[in-house]
Formats: C-alpha cells, sequence, structure tokens
C-alpha cells in the first residue's frame, strides 16, 4: 500500500512520537529518518498518509501523531524487534523458578510490569471440576438439612439445606447412599446431567431434596470460573496518554476490578501462536480504545493452558515490550511444565 519512502517516514514519526509522546513534524522527520527530502515533499508524503487514516493531526499543533491503524500498520510490518539483553533475561529466568504455580504466576505478573513499567496480568489455568468422593446428608432441625460434600482430592465442603419438608434419618442415608453408588468419581456438572435423565426413577417426594443439593454443591465446588493475577495497575496513573482523562481512568480500573471482559480478551489470545498485539479498539472493549494490550499463551507439558500479557497506552516502546511477554511466556512454561 506504501511506497518506500512513505513507509520510512511512517515508522519514522512513530518511532518519535512514540518517544517524546509530542506530535511530529516535518523538520523533526527530515532530521530523524535519514532520507533527503524537501520540507515540502515530507509534507506531501504527510498528507497522503493522513488521507489514508495512519496518522492524524492534533488540532493544537502542526505535526502528527500515529493511529490505531498507522500503529497496527507499525507493528505488523516496520517494527524492529530488539533482542533483549542477557541480563535481562536472566532475570526473568530468575524470577520465574519451579516453585507452586501459583506464586509463579503471581512472580511472572509482577515481573512483566516491573520491566514494561506498564500493567502485567496472567490468566491462570482454569481449574478443573473437582470429583465426588462421597456425599452426606445429616438432620439439623425439621427442615434444616446439612450437605456435606468430600472431593477427591480430600477437600470437604458443608452446606445447609432448607426443604419444603422434613426428611427421615432413613431417608437421609438412602439419598446419600443413592448418590454415592450412582455418582461417585464424577464432577457436579456429570451429575447434574445424569440426573436430569434418572430423575423420573426417584421417588417424587425425594426430588427437592436432590435438586437442592446438586445447586448447593456445585456452588461450593463448581467453581471453575477463569481467574487472572495483576499487578502495576498503579503505574498507568502515571502515563500522561491516559491520566489527562480521569473518567477514562476510572473506567479502566473498574474493568481491572470486574476482571470479565479482559479475561475473556485474553483468553481468546490461547488459540494463538506468539505474541498478538490488540491495538485501541481492536480489543472490542471499549474501555481499552486508548490502550494497547500485548498477549501471549503459556504451555504446561506442551498444552496450552493461560495467557500472559501487558496492557498499557497505545503509545509504547513496541519494540521492547513484544520480546518481553514473549520471552517470559516462554519461561514461564518451562518453570510449570515437568522436567
Amino acid at each position: 500500500m506504501l511506497d518506500k519512502r512513505a513507509q520510512t517516514l511512517l515508522k519514522t514519526l512513530i518511532e518519535r512520537y512514540i518517544a517524546e509522546g509530542q506530535p511530529v513534524g516535518s523538520r523533526t522527520l527530515s532530521r530523524y529518518s535519514g532520507l533527503e527530502l524537501s520540507p515540502a515533499t515530507i509534507r506531501n508524503v504527510m498528507s497522503d498518509l493522513e488521507e489514508m487514516g495512519f496518522i492524524a493531526s492534533p488540532h493544537t499543533s502542526a505535526g502528527r501523531i500515529p493511529t490505531p491503524r498507522g500503529y497496527r500498520l507499525f507493528v505488523d510490518t516496520l517494527l524492529t524487534v530488539r533482542p533483549l539483553a542477557v541480563e535481562e533475561v536472566s532475570e526473568i529466568q530468575g524470577a520465574i523458578q519451579p516453585d507452586q504455580p501459583q506464586r509463579v504466576l503471581t512472580h511472572a505478573s509482577q515481573l512483566l510490569s516491573e520491566l514494561t513499567h506498564f500493567a502485567g496480568v496472567v490468566v491462570a489455568p482454569r481449574r478443573q471440576a473437582p470429583r465426588i468422593r462421597q456425599i452426606e446428608f445429616i438432620s439439623l432441625s425439621e427442615k434444616r438439612i446439612l450437605l456435606i460434600i468430600v472431593t477427591d482430592a480430600g477437600d470437604v465442603q458443608n452446606r445447609i439445606l432448607f426443604t419444603q419438608r422434613s426428611y427421615s434419618p432413613a431417608e437421609l442415608v438412602a439419598a446419600g447412599n443413592y448418590l454415592n453408588e450412582h455418582f461417585a468419581g464424577q464432577d457436579f456438572g456429570q451429575i447434574r446431567a445424569r440426573l436430569q435423565d434418572e430423575l423420573r426413577q426417584i421417588r417424587s417426594d425425594m426430588i427437592e431434596l436432590m435438586s437442592a443439593a446438586m445447586e448447593a454443591g456445585n456452588e461450593a465446588v463448581g467453581d471453575t470460573s477463569t481467574q487472572y493475577m495483576i499487578a502495576g495497575e498503579r503505574n498507568l496513573l502515571g502515563i500522561d496518554d491516559l491520566s489527562s482523562n480521569m473518567a477514562r481512568l476510572r473506567r479502566l480500573f473498574d474493568m481491572f476490578e470486574q476482571k470479565t471482559s479482559l479475561a475473556q480478551l485474553l483468553e481468546a489470545s490461547t488459540n494463538a501462536e506468539g505474541v498478538q498485539v490488540f491495538i485501541g479498539g481492536e480489543s472490542g472493549i471499549a474501555t481499552l480504545d486508548e490502550c494497547s494490550v500485548v498477549a501471549a499463551p503459556y504451555e504446561v507439558d506442551g498444552h496450552v493452558v493461560g495467557t500472559i500479557g501487558v496492557i498499557g497506552p497505545t503509545r509504547m516502546a513496541y519494540e521492547r515490550v513484544i520480546p518481553i511477554v514473549d520471552i517470559t511466556a516462554k519461561l514461564l512454561s518451562n518453570a510449570l511444565s515437568v522436567p
């Protein structure tokens, strides 16, 4: 789409804007581009780039700044990624050592934040739903029943059930025996699916007890929602590009707290190979319109289980952030995999 001259000027403009944070004029482009072009020629090329949507002119300046479309072209075709220094790789390797998985993931998010001065985030592997070893019902009063659940990992969960009628000790024993005999070794999702078909064979006066047990049990042990660790959110407070709009910044921190939409974006990155860069509105999350997300999947024993990423302004040093995310994902995979 662009000839070599236009590519060089766009690359130079974006590099200077990332470095200085100020709109870039033709004089700066002449000085840093290495091209022997007249100011008029540079202005003409800039005008063409603006028409194509790669750069924009702020009202208060004669210089130009990159648009998300310009950043996308830059990242995809013009960016020169700088390999990390040996000392930086050693620092990452030293911080991400085989240890308790949760601690390694937390260290990784903190490390991403420290190295980039943005927010570092790690999506944890989705928990497997625990399987049930034993279920027991104990009567507490006329219509209050204690549900005791023992999982295959040895965890014990208790929940109180409130029923419409009272159940005799014999009925409670029979209900527990039925579930243990038919469903031990399965998780509550599997049990509920099978019970849908088998409720017809259960006495109608026991259906209420079984249904209440499934609902309470699934709530007690069935949380397999995506979890993520985030570090360095406060770094974003010191970035002029973001802190100039406090309402936008509040929405950003609300998103970090709620986690759902960001987790979905990062989960989508698990299907990608290597590093992915979401610039501005590409994320599909309105709160991130002024931000970029650099993300990469990580593995355990050859299987992709989660994602790591960095969240910062669109004006970030992509040539540095991309290799940091890339090498951290690789070293995290090594640390979590069986040697």
